[in-house]
Protein backbone atom coordinates (compact mmCIF):
# COMPACT_ATOMS: atom_id res chain seq x y z
CA UNK A 1 0.00 0.00 0.00
CA UNK A 2 1.38 3.46 -0.86
CA UNK A 3 2.77 5.42 2.05
CA UNK A 4 3.05 9.13 2.70
CA UNK A 5 6.69 9.99 3.35
CA UNK A 6 8.21 13.15 4.81
CA UNK A 7 11.88 13.52 4.09
CA UNK A 8 14.18 15.29 6.54
CA UNK A 9 17.86 15.80 6.18
CA UNK A 10 20.80 17.78 7.41
CA UNK A 11 21.39 21.09 5.73
CA UNK A 12 24.28 20.97 3.26
CA UNK A 13 27.43 22.86 4.19
CA UNK A 14 26.91 25.40 1.41
CA UNK A 15 23.44 26.23 2.74
CA UNK A 16 24.75 26.59 6.30
CA UNK A 17 27.46 28.95 5.07
CA UNK A 18 24.91 30.95 3.11
CA UNK A 19 22.66 31.22 6.17
CA UNK A 20 25.55 32.36 8.35
CA UNK A 21 26.34 35.05 5.79
CA UNK A 22 22.71 36.17 5.70
CA UNK A 23 22.49 36.26 9.52
CA UNK A 24 25.71 38.26 9.72
CA UNK A 25 24.41 40.66 7.10
CA UNK A 26 21.11 41.09 8.96
CA UNK A 27 22.93 41.76 12.23
CA UNK A 28 25.13 44.33 10.53
CA UNK A 29 22.11 46.03 8.96
CA UNK A 30 20.29 46.01 12.31
CA UNK A 31 23.28 47.54 14.06
CA UNK A 32 23.52 50.22 11.42
CA UNK A 33 19.83 51.00 11.79
CA UNK A 34 20.18 51.37 15.56
CA UNK A 35 23.10 53.74 15.17
CA UNK A 36 21.40 55.89 12.54
CA UNK A 37 19.45 58.09 14.96
CA UNK A 38 20.67 61.45 13.71
CA UNK A 39 18.61 63.51 11.22
CA UNK A 40 19.18 62.59 7.61
CA UNK A 41 21.49 64.83 5.70
CA UNK A 42 20.90 66.11 2.13
CA UNK A 43 23.53 63.62 0.98
CA UNK A 44 21.40 60.78 2.37
CA UNK A 45 18.43 62.02 0.36
CA UNK A 46 20.55 62.06 -2.81
CA UNK A 47 21.73 58.50 -2.13
CA UNK A 48 18.14 57.35 -1.60
CA UNK A 49 17.06 58.95 -4.85
CA UNK A 50 19.93 57.24 -6.69
CA UNK A 51 18.95 53.86 -5.21
CA UNK A 52 15.33 54.38 -6.26
CA UNK A 53 16.45 55.24 -9.81
CA UNK A 54 18.53 52.04 -9.97
CA UNK A 55 15.55 49.96 -8.83
CA UNK A 56 13.34 51.59 -11.45
CA UNK A 57 15.87 50.76 -14.13
CA UNK A 58 15.44 47.08 -13.29
CA UNK A 59 18.92 46.14 -12.13
CA UNK A 60 20.50 45.07 -8.85
CA UNK A 61 23.82 46.40 -7.60
CA UNK A 62 26.09 44.03 -5.74
CA UNK A 63 28.89 44.77 -3.30
CA UNK A 64 30.82 45.87 -6.38
CA UNK A 65 29.17 49.21 -7.29
CA UNK A 66 30.20 48.94 -10.92
CA UNK A 67 28.43 45.58 -11.42
CA UNK A 68 24.72 45.17 -12.21
CA UNK A 69 22.62 42.00 -12.34
CA UNK A 70 19.20 41.33 -13.77
CA UNK A 71 16.36 41.54 -11.24
CA UNK A 72 14.55 38.44 -9.96
CA UNK A 73 11.14 39.13 -8.45
CA UNK A 74 9.68 36.78 -5.80
CA UNK A 75 6.83 34.41 -6.46
CA UNK A 76 3.77 36.57 -5.82
CA UNK A 77 0.60 37.52 -7.62
CA UNK A 78 1.00 40.44 -9.96
CA UNK A 79 -1.34 43.37 -10.31
CA UNK A 80 -3.16 43.65 -13.58
CA UNK A 81 -2.33 47.33 -13.93
CA UNK A 82 0.26 48.23 -16.49
CA UNK A 83 3.44 49.63 -15.01
CA UNK A 84 4.58 53.08 -16.02
CA UNK A 85 7.47 53.03 -18.40
CA UNK A 86 10.68 54.50 -16.97
CA UNK A 87 13.18 56.13 -19.28
CA UNK A 88 16.81 56.90 -18.52
CA UNK A 89 17.08 60.63 -19.13
CA UNK A 90 20.88 60.53 -18.98
CA UNK A 91 21.04 58.11 -21.91
CA UNK A 92 18.19 59.60 -23.96
CA UNK A 93 19.27 62.29 -26.38
CA UNK A 94 16.91 64.34 -28.50
CA UNK A 95 18.37 64.77 -31.94
CA UNK A 96 17.31 67.10 -34.71
CA UNK A 97 18.32 66.47 -38.28
CA UNK A 98 20.53 69.15 -39.84
CA UNK A 99 19.56 68.08 -43.38
CA UNK A 100 17.02 70.27 -45.19
CA UNK A 101 13.63 68.63 -45.79
CA UNK A 102 13.17 66.84 -49.10
CA UNK A 103 11.03 68.72 -51.62
CA UNK A 104 7.58 67.28 -52.33
CA UNK A 105 7.35 65.12 -55.43
CA UNK A 106 4.58 65.28 -58.03
CA UNK A 107 3.95 62.90 -60.87
CA UNK A 108 4.68 64.63 -64.21
CA UNK A 109 1.81 65.13 -66.64
CA UNK A 110 1.82 66.04 -70.33
CA UNK A 111 -1.32 67.17 -72.15
CA UNK A 112 -2.29 65.23 -75.26
CA UNK A 113 -1.81 68.24 -77.52
CA UNK A 114 1.88 68.51 -76.50
CA UNK A 115 2.84 64.87 -76.98
CA UNK A 116 4.02 65.48 -80.53
CA UNK A 117 6.53 68.15 -79.49
CA UNK A 118 9.90 66.30 -79.24
CA UNK A 119 11.48 68.82 -76.81
CA UNK A 120 8.52 68.75 -74.44
CA UNK A 121 8.33 64.95 -74.67
CA UNK A 122 12.04 64.65 -73.82
CA UNK A 123 11.57 66.95 -70.81
CA UNK A 124 8.57 64.88 -69.71
CA UNK A 125 10.53 61.61 -69.95
CA UNK A 126 13.36 63.14 -67.92
CA UNK A 127 10.97 64.38 -65.23
CA UNK A 128 9.17 61.02 -65.19
CA UNK A 129 12.46 59.15 -64.64
CA UNK A 130 13.41 61.47 -61.78
CA UNK A 131 9.96 61.04 -60.26
CA UNK A 132 10.17 57.23 -60.34
CA UNK A 133 13.70 57.26 -58.88
CA UNK A 134 12.68 59.54 -56.00
CA UNK A 135 9.52 57.53 -55.37
CA UNK A 136 11.57 54.33 -55.21
CA UNK A 137 14.08 55.94 -52.84
CA UNK A 138 11.38 57.06 -50.43
CA UNK A 139 9.70 53.66 -50.56
CA UNK A 140 12.95 52.14 -49.29
CA UNK A 141 13.10 54.38 -46.22
CA UNK A 142 13.20 52.40 -42.97
CA UNK A 143 9.92 54.01 -41.93
CA UNK A 144 8.18 52.66 -45.02
CA UNK A 145 9.36 49.03 -45.08
CA UNK A 146 6.51 47.82 -42.86
CA UNK A 147 4.26 47.40 -45.87
CA UNK A 148 3.87 43.87 -47.14
CA UNK A 149 5.98 42.25 -44.40
CA UNK A 150 6.22 38.58 -45.28
CA UNK A 151 5.72 37.16 -41.77
CA UNK A 152 3.64 39.49 -39.58
CA UNK A 153 3.46 38.62 -35.91
CA UNK A 154 0.38 37.43 -34.07
CA UNK A 155 0.06 40.86 -32.47
CA UNK A 156 -0.43 42.52 -35.86
CA UNK A 157 -3.08 40.62 -37.79
CA UNK A 158 -4.79 38.31 -35.29
CA UNK A 159 -8.04 39.80 -33.99
CA UNK A 160 -8.10 37.39 -31.05
CA UNK A 161 -5.44 39.54 -29.39
CA UNK A 162 -7.35 42.83 -29.59
CA UNK A 163 -8.17 42.80 -25.83
CA UNK A 164 -4.48 42.54 -24.89
CA UNK A 165 -2.77 43.84 -28.02
CA UNK A 166 -1.65 47.22 -26.67
CA UNK A 167 -0.47 45.78 -23.37
CA UNK A 168 1.26 42.81 -25.01
CA UNK A 169 2.99 45.01 -27.59
CA UNK A 170 4.45 47.18 -24.84
CA UNK A 171 5.62 44.08 -22.96
CA UNK A 172 7.25 42.58 -26.06
CA UNK A 173 9.06 45.79 -27.01
CA UNK A 174 10.35 46.21 -23.46
CA UNK A 175 11.68 42.65 -23.25
CA UNK A 176 13.10 42.72 -26.79
CA UNK A 177 15.79 45.20 -25.71
CA UNK A 178 17.52 42.33 -23.89
CA UNK A 179 17.23 39.66 -26.61
CA UNK A 180 20.25 38.99 -28.83
CA UNK A 181 21.34 36.31 -31.28
CA UNK A 182 24.37 34.06 -30.81
CA UNK A 183 26.12 31.78 -33.29
CA UNK A 184 28.80 29.15 -32.76
CA UNK A 185 31.49 27.67 -35.00
CA UNK A 186 33.98 24.83 -34.98
CA UNK A 187 36.78 26.19 -37.09
CA UNK A 188 35.08 27.45 -40.23
CA UNK A 189 32.06 25.15 -39.86
CA UNK A 190 28.83 26.58 -38.38
CA UNK A 191 27.65 24.68 -35.30
CA UNK A 192 24.43 26.17 -33.88
CA UNK A 193 22.47 29.36 -33.41
CA UNK A 194 20.59 30.35 -30.27
CA UNK A 195 19.03 33.41 -28.73
CA UNK A 196 20.22 34.90 -25.47
CA UNK A 197 19.50 37.50 -22.79
CA UNK A 198 21.68 40.17 -21.29
CA UNK A 199 22.06 39.07 -17.69
CA UNK A 200 24.81 41.12 -16.06
CA UNK A 201 26.97 44.10 -16.89
CA UNK A 202 30.14 45.58 -15.41
CA UNK A 203 30.44 49.29 -16.10
CA UNK A 204 34.06 49.48 -15.00
CA UNK A 205 35.44 46.72 -17.24
CA UNK A 206 32.86 47.49 -19.97
CA UNK A 207 31.79 43.85 -20.17
CA UNK A 208 28.43 42.10 -20.04
CA UNK A 209 27.23 38.53 -19.60
CA UNK A 210 24.79 36.83 -21.95
CA UNK A 211 22.60 33.98 -20.68
CA UNK A 212 21.77 31.40 -23.33
CA UNK A 213 21.07 27.71 -23.87
CA UNK A 214 23.91 25.20 -23.74
CA UNK A 215 22.52 23.89 -27.04
CA UNK A 216 24.59 26.64 -28.62
CA UNK A 217 27.74 24.53 -28.25
CA UNK A 218 26.28 21.02 -28.16
CA UNK A 219 27.68 18.69 -30.77
CA UNK A 220 25.67 17.57 -33.76
CA UNK A 221 25.79 13.78 -33.82
CA UNK A 222 24.16 12.28 -36.94
CA UNK A 223 24.21 8.82 -35.32
CA UNK A 224 21.73 9.98 -32.65
CA UNK A 225 18.42 9.77 -34.48
CA UNK A 226 16.25 10.74 -31.50
CA UNK A 227 16.83 14.38 -30.63
CA UNK A 228 15.94 13.85 -26.96
CA UNK A 229 18.95 11.57 -26.47
CA UNK A 230 21.27 14.51 -27.13
CA UNK A 231 20.29 16.18 -23.88
CA UNK A 232 21.43 13.10 -21.95
CA UNK A 233 24.43 11.81 -23.90
CA UNK A 234 25.34 14.84 -26.02
CA UNK A 235 28.76 16.41 -25.64
CA UNK A 236 29.53 20.11 -25.48
CA UNK A 237 32.27 21.94 -27.35
CA UNK A 238 33.55 24.29 -24.66
CA UNK A 239 36.21 25.60 -27.01
CA UNK A 240 33.79 26.49 -29.81
CA UNK A 241 34.00 30.00 -31.22
CA UNK A 242 30.90 31.98 -30.23
CA UNK A 243 29.78 35.31 -31.67
CA UNK A 244 27.20 37.65 -30.17
CA UNK A 245 25.17 39.58 -32.75
CA UNK A 246 24.34 43.02 -31.37
CA UNK A 247 21.17 44.76 -32.48
CA UNK A 248 23.25 47.48 -34.17
CA UNK A 249 24.66 44.76 -36.50
CA UNK A 250 28.01 44.50 -34.70
CA UNK A 251 29.36 40.99 -34.15
CA UNK A 252 31.49 40.54 -31.02
CA UNK A 253 33.23 37.33 -29.88
CA UNK A 254 32.07 35.84 -26.58
CA UNK A 255 34.10 34.04 -23.92
CA UNK A 256 32.56 31.08 -22.07
CA UNK A 257 32.22 31.90 -18.36
CA UNK A 258 30.13 28.99 -17.07
CA UNK A 259 28.38 25.91 -18.47
CA UNK A 260 25.72 23.96 -16.54
CA UNK A 261 24.97 20.77 -18.45
CA UNK A 262 22.04 19.46 -16.39
CA UNK A 263 20.02 22.66 -16.68
CA UNK A 264 21.61 23.30 -20.10
CA UNK A 265 22.61 26.88 -19.36
CA UNK A 266 25.62 28.80 -20.63
CA UNK A 267 27.02 32.22 -19.73
CA UNK A 268 29.22 34.19 -22.12
CA UNK A 269 31.14 37.39 -21.47
CA UNK A 270 31.47 40.02 -24.19
CA UNK A 271 32.98 43.48 -24.48
CA UNK A 272 30.43 46.29 -24.75
CA UNK A 273 30.95 49.95 -25.59
CA UNK A 274 27.75 51.16 -23.90
CA UNK A 275 25.37 49.88 -21.21
CA UNK A 276 23.06 47.02 -22.16
CA UNK A 277 19.44 46.63 -21.10
CA UNK A 278 18.99 44.07 -18.31
CA UNK A 279 15.63 42.27 -18.08
CA UNK A 280 13.46 41.69 -15.04
CA UNK A 281 12.75 38.06 -14.15
CA UNK A 282 9.53 37.00 -12.44
CA UNK A 283 9.44 33.77 -10.42
CA UNK A 284 5.64 33.60 -10.58
CA UNK A 285 4.27 31.70 -13.56
CA UNK A 286 0.91 29.96 -13.39
CA UNK A 287 -0.35 27.18 -15.60
CA UNK A 288 -2.66 28.61 -18.26
CA UNK A 289 -1.08 32.05 -18.13
CA UNK A 290 -0.76 34.08 -21.35
CA UNK A 291 2.90 34.24 -22.34
CA UNK A 292 4.96 35.12 -25.41
CA UNK A 293 8.07 33.42 -26.71
CA UNK A 294 10.64 35.76 -28.25
CA UNK A 295 13.46 35.03 -30.65
CA UNK A 296 15.45 36.59 -33.47
CA UNK A 297 16.01 35.45 -37.03
CA UNK A 298 19.18 35.80 -39.09
CA UNK A 299 18.29 39.43 -39.89
CA UNK A 300 17.89 40.12 -36.14
CA UNK A 301 14.18 40.73 -36.67
CA UNK A 302 12.06 39.87 -33.66
CA UNK A 303 9.95 36.72 -33.77
CA UNK A 304 6.91 36.52 -31.50
CA UNK A 305 4.87 33.44 -30.66
CA UNK A 306 1.86 33.43 -28.34
CA UNK A 307 1.00 30.54 -26.08
CA UNK A 308 0.23 29.52 -22.53
CA UNK A 309 2.50 28.26 -19.79
CA UNK A 310 1.65 24.78 -18.59
CA UNK A 311 2.69 22.23 -15.99
CA UNK A 312 2.62 18.72 -17.39
CA UNK A 313 3.77 15.29 -16.30
CA UNK A 314 7.23 14.92 -17.92
CA UNK A 315 7.86 12.04 -20.28
CA UNK A 316 10.32 9.44 -19.06
CA UNK A 317 13.14 11.02 -21.08
CA UNK A 318 12.40 14.63 -20.07
CA UNK A 319 13.89 16.41 -17.10
CA UNK A 320 11.59 17.17 -14.19
CA UNK A 321 12.37 20.91 -14.05
CA UNK A 322 10.70 21.66 -17.39
CA UNK A 323 7.59 23.71 -17.93
CA UNK A 324 5.80 23.62 -21.26
CA UNK A 325 4.92 26.28 -23.82
CA UNK A 326 1.54 25.45 -25.34
CA UNK A 327 1.70 27.24 -28.66
CA UNK A 328 -1.43 28.35 -30.47
CA UNK A 329 -2.28 25.91 -33.23
CA UNK A 330 -2.45 28.79 -35.72
CA UNK A 331 0.93 30.23 -34.70
CA UNK A 332 3.94 29.82 -36.91
CA UNK A 333 6.51 27.49 -35.42
CA UNK A 334 9.71 29.20 -34.33
CA UNK A 335 13.02 27.57 -35.07
CA UNK A 336 16.42 28.11 -33.46
CA UNK A 337 15.03 30.17 -30.59
CA UNK A 338 16.54 28.06 -27.81
CA UNK A 339 17.81 30.45 -25.15
CA UNK A 340 15.13 33.04 -25.88
CA UNK A 341 12.82 34.36 -23.16
CA UNK A 342 9.28 33.45 -22.24
CA UNK A 343 7.66 36.70 -21.05
CA UNK A 344 4.41 37.68 -19.37
CA UNK A 345 2.15 40.61 -20.17
CA UNK A 346 4.35 42.96 -18.17
CA UNK A 347 7.47 42.19 -20.19
CA UNK A 348 9.06 40.19 -17.37
CA UNK A 349 10.92 36.97 -18.08
CA UNK A 350 9.18 33.92 -16.59
CA UNK A 351 11.39 31.34 -18.27
CA UNK A 352 14.12 30.51 -20.77
CA UNK A 353 13.38 28.42 -23.87
CA UNK A 354 15.09 25.08 -23.45
CA UNK A 355 13.94 23.04 -26.43
CA UNK A 356 12.02 24.52 -29.34
CA UNK A 357 11.17 21.04 -30.64
CA UNK A 358 9.39 19.84 -27.49
CA UNK A 359 8.56 23.45 -26.61
CA UNK A 360 9.89 23.24 -23.07
CA UNK A 361 11.34 26.04 -20.97
CA UNK A 362 13.15 26.48 -17.67
CA UNK A 363 11.05 28.56 -15.25
CA UNK A 364 12.59 31.64 -13.66
CA UNK A 365 12.31 30.13 -10.18
CA UNK A 366 14.95 27.56 -11.22
CA UNK A 367 17.10 30.24 -12.87
CA UNK A 368 16.81 32.39 -9.75
CA UNK A 369 18.12 29.66 -7.46
CA UNK A 370 20.88 28.63 -9.89
CA UNK A 371 22.28 32.12 -10.31
CA UNK A 372 21.91 32.98 -6.65
CA UNK A 373 24.42 30.22 -5.90
CA UNK A 374 26.56 31.07 -8.91
CA UNK A 375 27.01 34.64 -7.67
CA UNK A 376 28.08 33.46 -4.23
CA UNK A 377 30.01 30.27 -4.99
CA UNK A 378 30.84 30.44 -8.74
CA UNK A 379 28.98 27.18 -9.34
CA UNK A 380 25.48 25.73 -9.60
CA UNK A 381 25.54 22.58 -7.44
CA UNK A 382 22.64 20.17 -7.59
CA UNK A 383 21.55 17.38 -5.26
CA UNK A 384 20.75 14.01 -6.89
CA UNK A 385 17.80 12.36 -5.14
CA UNK A 386 17.87 9.13 -7.13
CA UNK A 387 14.11 9.25 -7.74
CA UNK A 388 11.65 10.28 -10.43
CA UNK A 389 8.20 11.58 -9.63
CA UNK A 390 4.72 12.28 -10.95
CA UNK A 391 2.81 15.19 -9.46
CA UNK A 392 -0.62 14.28 -8.10
CA UNK A 393 -1.68 17.85 -8.83
CA UNK A 394 -1.33 17.27 -12.57
CA UNK A 395 -3.18 13.95 -12.78
CA UNK A 396 -6.68 13.55 -14.15
CA UNK A 397 -9.15 15.00 -11.61
CA UNK A 398 -10.91 11.62 -11.59
CA UNK A 399 -7.73 9.97 -10.27
CA UNK A 400 -7.16 12.75 -7.73
CA UNK A 401 -10.71 12.45 -6.41
CA UNK A 402 -10.38 8.67 -6.09
CA UNK A 403 -7.11 9.00 -4.12
CA UNK A 404 -8.70 11.60 -1.86
CA UNK A 405 -11.85 9.54 -1.33
CA UNK A 406 -10.17 6.20 -0.71
CA UNK A 407 -6.82 7.17 0.87
CA UNK A 408 -7.15 10.82 1.99
CA UNK A 409 -4.25 11.84 -0.29
CA UNK A 410 -4.80 15.19 -1.99
CA UNK A 411 -1.35 16.34 -3.07
CA UNK A 412 2.29 15.36 -3.18
CA UNK A 413 4.56 13.43 -5.52
CA UNK A 414 4.18 9.79 -6.52
CA UNK A 415 7.53 7.98 -6.66
CA UNK A 416 7.85 6.41 -10.12
CA UNK A 417 11.43 5.10 -9.96
CA UNK A 418 14.12 4.67 -7.31
CA UNK A 419 17.76 4.34 -8.34
CA UNK A 420 19.57 1.22 -7.16
CA UNK A 421 21.92 1.98 -4.28
CA UNK A 422 20.58 5.51 -3.78
CA UNK A 423 20.03 7.00 -0.35
CA UNK A 424 16.28 6.94 -1.04
CA UNK A 425 16.41 3.18 -1.55
CA UNK A 426 18.46 2.70 1.61
CA UNK A 427 15.92 4.52 3.80
CA UNK A 428 13.09 2.41 2.39
CA UNK A 429 11.43 4.57 -0.25
CA UNK A 430 9.87 2.45 -3.00
CA UNK A 431 7.91 2.89 -6.21
CA UNK A 432 4.35 3.98 -5.51
CA UNK A 433 5.15 5.86 -2.29
CA UNK A 434 3.92 9.43 -1.95
CA UNK A 435 6.31 12.21 -0.93
CA UNK A 436 4.43 14.96 0.89
CA UNK A 437 7.25 17.20 2.08
CA UNK A 438 11.01 17.81 2.08
CA UNK A 439 12.56 19.13 5.29
CA UNK A 440 9.12 20.14 6.52
CA UNK A 441 8.20 22.04 3.35
CA UNK A 442 5.12 20.71 1.56
CA UNK A 443 5.54 20.18 -2.16
CA UNK A 444 3.14 19.57 -5.02
CA UNK A 445 5.21 19.81 -8.23
CA UNK A 446 8.50 18.44 -9.50
CA UNK A 447 9.71 22.00 -10.09
CA UNK A 448 9.36 22.73 -6.37
CA UNK A 449 11.55 19.68 -5.72
CA UNK A 450 14.15 20.95 -8.19
CA UNK A 451 14.28 24.33 -6.45
CA UNK A 452 14.88 22.56 -3.13
CA UNK A 453 17.56 20.36 -4.68
CA UNK A 454 19.74 23.25 -5.90
CA UNK A 455 22.23 23.50 -3.03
Amino acid sequence: MPRAVRIRGDEPETERRAKRRNVAGEEEEEGTALRSTSPRSPGDRVDRRRRRRRRRKGAVRTSHPEMLFAVFEPDKDQSEGKQDRVYDVDESVTEESSDPPSPPIYEPYIPDELVDDPDILAAFDYAKANYEAEKSRRANLFTMDHYGYEAPSCLFDDHRFLPIRERATGAVLLAAKSVVLLSSFLGSQPLNKCCGLWFQRNDRSKTAHVLTSAHLIREKNPSVKNHWKSQWIGKYHRGAEVNVHFLDKRVVPGQLVYLQEHYELALYEVKVNKPVHLPTFNDCVRSGKDVFRLGRDENLDLKITHGMAAYEVPSWYERCHYMYFCRDASSRKLLADDGGPIIDLEGKVVGLVNNHINETFIPSSILHKCFDFWRRFDCMPRLHLGMTFTSIKHLDPISIERMTRDHNIESGLIVEQVSKGSHAEKIGIREGDVIESFNGKYISTTIEVCVLCIY
